[in-house]
């Protein structure tokens, strides 16, 4: 008898604010405050905006505070900032605390209307748990072939050099190495 399906919630198709994305944008800056907004669309439309409010000034005291609608419902708090020194003696490594879980995190999922750590909701998944037995296998057997468009890619890249100075560079040696183990 088959399973009955739940359609869960997917954590690839919600809203997400992500640490890795506001340090390369530039917003994440000890001694800073800075103020601008995030625009979420799919498709060439806009699905969701939000403004947030960043404050590094003091190192104890580090928090985003988001103001946003939901469902025409106005919300606004504010979430923690920590940071911990890198095991590669390279600068900080800034989390989020989850204002409900008070778990650091490095992404903030909005399933329920609030931003919060992944182990907030109940029965969210990523898609990659919701396929099959066979669908992983299938996945697995022929995953050769997805490498191989991937490095074919790499290697027509706009400005991917083959060549430096008469020798053959290391990244095209990599990847010619990859494909000819495929």
């Amino acid at each position: 008898m088959p399973k009955i399906p739940t359609f869960p919630t997917l954590y690839n198709e919600v809203l997400k604010i992500s640490m890795s994305k506001l340090l390369q944008w530039g917003y994440i800056k000890p001694g800073k405050r800075i103020k601008s907004n995030m625009v979420w669309s799919r498709g060439g439309e806009k699905n969701a905006e939000i403004d947030f409010y960043i404050n590094m000034l003091d190192q104890d005291n580090m928090f985003i505070e988001l103001n946003y609608k939901f469902k025409g419902e106005p919300r606004k708090y504010r979430i923690g900032i920590t940071s911990i020194k890198s095991n590669l003696d390279k600068g900080m490594i800034y989390y989020f605390v989850c204002p409900k879980t008070k778990l650091r995190c490095r992404n903030l999922y909005c399933v329920s209307g609030y931003f919060l750590h992944r182990t907030a909701f109940n029965g969210c998944m990523y898609e990659c748990q919701t396929h099959s037995k066979s669908m992983r296998a299938f996945k697995e057997q022929f995953s050769y072939i997805w490498l191989y468009e991937k490095l074919e890619r790499q290697l027509h890249k706009k400005n991917f050099k083959r060549i430096y100075a008469g020798k053959p560079t290391k990244r095209y040696l990599k990847i010619y190495r990859q494909t000819a183990t495929i």
